[in-house]
């Protein structure tokens, strides 16, 4: 069932693609401000219960291993990387070379998966009689693009290779997908509105790293190289790189991240996050801090490098990270591995924090001394159109679309055969959810919540009663919220014989309060912003609750109406993307707010007993199947403009890794009765097969069914 006053089945004429970013704030100034200061201190306690929960800080000898060993597979899993999958033919082609004062240049490309180019210079000293120690390095963001060709980022930093080859090292400079010859995307979440990313368990910096480990692949074959001597080095998004390439692989001996790293608070708490695109950022599944990434690379050299007024990499997060690995390397007894250099500046490219790279290389690839001056600057001279890989851009690059095919999607799912077959299917993407899509949860306690005493409000023949929703725990300033009960005046709760939780979204929220705005002002009209009365709807609202004794009750999860983001979509996107890194989604922790709405209602005595249907429309409906999932009791789903798949929304951390809208649909069905009301019902042939299969229809007590979408009044 739908109450009369949310039929409305016109689509919002906004920017759908952009998904939840585009959303207006219906909350007023006042409102808006007080949920900032709540969502702010949801960030501060989430990211302080991570760092209460550091997986580096017991690290010692007796435990390194198997701490090595679980966070190398769990960071590859964050980038979306297998690293025992069979590693594909690189086909390594050169296009060019030329020589530049004593330095032979080669221009070639290699694949680090079919399709996905990565452009590179590669420079060697002109005479090599025995093999050399080589640098990989790993390109920051810097648009070389003249009459619209992009000579890729490795032509900004092309002095970085020169000055290793006329000191005695082979170096090869590979293109980032973003800013390279063929230029991809780094900015999916950070301007593009592609949140879709985050469903995929998708990132750049995944893209990243494999083209430094295939890089190492293609060194090993080059006979100037000597492999038992690699490093690696970068500069911003290249010391991002640096830091994911030395560890995820122990063919590097020697690293020199520079402005690559800061702890998470900097990030998520002081808002580093802004001043970062998507490449900087692992799917944080398992709520990592940085240091744990910064572990990785001990008790191999380290250089950890830094200027001292970098907004984006402040001192204070970068000294934080040295010192928590610098512990490590002290419980493994490498203390000498490990160094620090920071230099006077803001987040440049600075001649003083090369001169710390060329030194910590020269000392730990090369053998120097630790009193070995390097007083050579690295000077810019190879015009770019010379260290151009590419004249043509090769038609088969999958780089422009790489964010659609690097990370799997699940397989496409047929009817199991029997029960059993479901059943451990249903189990395996039930164990999915919880660990994967939806650990985030674990920061915020159990999903319950406390009931404040009951305001009751009564006018032409309505009761409302308002609760509000208390956090469960002190985990969660950001959870609560308002919840409102409407039914006939001539009923008490303990009388009502069903009531239906309507999870709103802001249109549901502006529709609400158009039709009880004008009859509960002091309630419901202040807490809606330009709420326009619609007479007829509070009539047929009217009609229906004193005529029935069903309790309607609303709802607005996080995010939504009183508890909007900001109406800025610049802030906002940066809001969206602090959950990201805490290894959630704000659509995720909607579905943890209905859970602890439904507990809050069932701890109201006479609403304990009383039949729960719950009615959503458009996003709020997919987090109404998931909250089904996980909480027992609930009769009926009225399903209203559900989206087909993931990549439109509900956005959940990794699901579609795993399984997609119908998926979750055929779960549902099994536990509750599920109306699914739309035009088009091929995207739910899987959840009706099942239900027709197994019989889950019979006595009308759950299965699927199918109803055309009420066309607009």
């Amino acid at each position: 069932m739908r109450s009369p006053s949310f039929l409305s089945w016109n689509l919002l004429t906004t920017a759908a693609a952009c998904g939840l970013l585009l959303s207006p704030s219906l909350s007023g100034a006042p409102d808006e401000k007080a949920g900032e200061v709540r969502l702010a201190a949801y960030f501060e306690r989430q990211v302080s219960l991570i760092e209460d929960a550091s997986a580096v800080a017991p690290v010692g000898k007796e435990n390194w291993k198997t701490f090595r060993d679980q966070s190398r597979a769990e960071l590859a899993e964050m980038l979306g990387l297998d690293l025992h999958a069979h590693r594909t033919d690189l086909k390594a082609t050169k296009t060019g070379e030329f020589e530049h004062e004593g330095v032979v240049v080669e221009n070639l490309h290699y694949q680090s998966r079919p399709g996905l180019y990565v452009t590179a210079n590669l420079y060697r000293p002109k005479v090599v009689d025995k093999p050399l120690p080589t640098v990989l390095y790993v390109c920051g963001h810097s648009s070389m693009v003249k009459d619209g060709v992009s000579y890729g980022n490795k032509t900004g930093y092309e002095h970085h290779g020169v000055w290793y080859a006329k000191h005695g090292f082979v170096c090869l400079m590979i293109d980032t997908v973003q800013l390279g010859e063929i230029p991809g995307e780094h900015h999916g979440t950070y301007r593009l509105g592609k949140w879709w990313w985050m469903a995929r368990g998708y990132t750049p910096a995944g893209v990243e790293a494999w083209a430094g480990i295939r890089a190492l692949d293609y060194l090993e074959t080059r006979p100037e190289v000597d492999k038992t001597r690699f490093g690696v080095a970068g500069r911003s998004g290249g010391g991002a790189y640096s830091w994911f390439v030395a560890a995820l692989d122990e063919r590097i001996k020697c690293a020199v991240p520079t402005a690559g790293i800061t702890t998470l608070r900097n990030h998520v708490v002081d808002g580093c996050v802004s001043g970062h695109c998507d490449c900087m950022y692992f799917v944080n599944t398992f709520r990592w801090d940085y240091d744990q990434l910064a572990a990785l690379v001990a008790p191999r050299a380290l250089l950890v490098t830094n200027t001292d007024k970098d907004g984006i990499f402040p001192i204070d997060g970068v000294f934080n990270i040295y010192q928590s690995t610098r512990r490590v390397y002290k419980a493994l007894g490498a203390e000498q591995n490990i160094g620090l250099h920071i230099a006077e500046g803001p987040h440049k490219d600075m001649q003083p924090l090369n001169t710390g790279e060329f030194h910590w290389m020269k000392r730990h690839l090369q053998g120097a001394g630790l009193m070995d001056t390097t007083d050579a600057p690295a000077v810019k001279g190879i015009p770019m159109e010379k260290l151009r890989v590419f004249r043509e851009l090769p038609a088969d690059q999958i780089n422009t679309r790489v964010d659609e095919v690097f990370v799997p999607l699940a397989n496409a799912v047929k009817a199991p055969e029997d029960a059993a077959s479901w059943d451990k299917m249903r189990a395996g993407w039930m164990e999915a959810l919880r660990n994967k899509c939806f650990a985030g949860w674990s920061g915020l306690g159990e999903p319950a919540a406390n009931f404040s005493e009951p305001i009751v409000t009564t006018n032409q023949d309505v009761t409302l009663t308002t609760w509000k929703l208390a956090p469960p725990s002190d985990r969660d300033p950001q959870g609560g919220g308002d919840l409102f009960l409407l039914h006939g005046a001539a009923f008490k709760p303990e009388d009502l014989q069903l009531m239906v939780l309507h999870v709103l979204d802001d249109q549901g929220w502006q529709e609400f309060g158009n039709t009880f705005g004008d009859a509960f002002p002091s309630i419901v009209g202040e807490k809606v912003a330009a709420a326009e009365s619609d007479a007829k709807a509070f009539d047929q609202e009217r009609g229906m609750l004193t005529r029935m004794k069903w309790g309607m009750i609303y709802f607005c999860p996080r995010g939504v109406g009183p508890r909007a983001l900001s109406s800025d979509v610049k802030t906002r996107t940066h809001q969206l993307r602090r959950y990201y890194l805490l290894g959630q989604t704000l659509e995720g922790q909607q579905v943890w707010d209905i859970l602890c709405a439904i507990r809050g209602l069932r701890s109201v005595d006479a609403l304990k007993q009383t039949p729960l249907w719950i009615q959503a429309s458009r996003h709020q409906a997919g987090n109404a199947v998931y909250a089904s999932l996980f909480e027992d009791g609930i009769t009926r789903l009225d399903l209203h403009e559900v989206p087909t798949s993931h990549h439109d929304g509900p956005i959940y951390l990794n699901v579609l890794k795993y399984l997609d809208l119908p998926q979750a649909a055929a779960m549902a069905a099994q536990r509750t009765r599920v109306i699914i009301y739309a035009d088009d019902k091929s995207p739910w042939e899987f959840p009706r097969a099942l239900t027709e299969k197994f019989s889950w229809d019979a006595e009308k007590k759950a299965g699927l069914q199918l109803r055309d979408l009420p066309k607009p009044r």
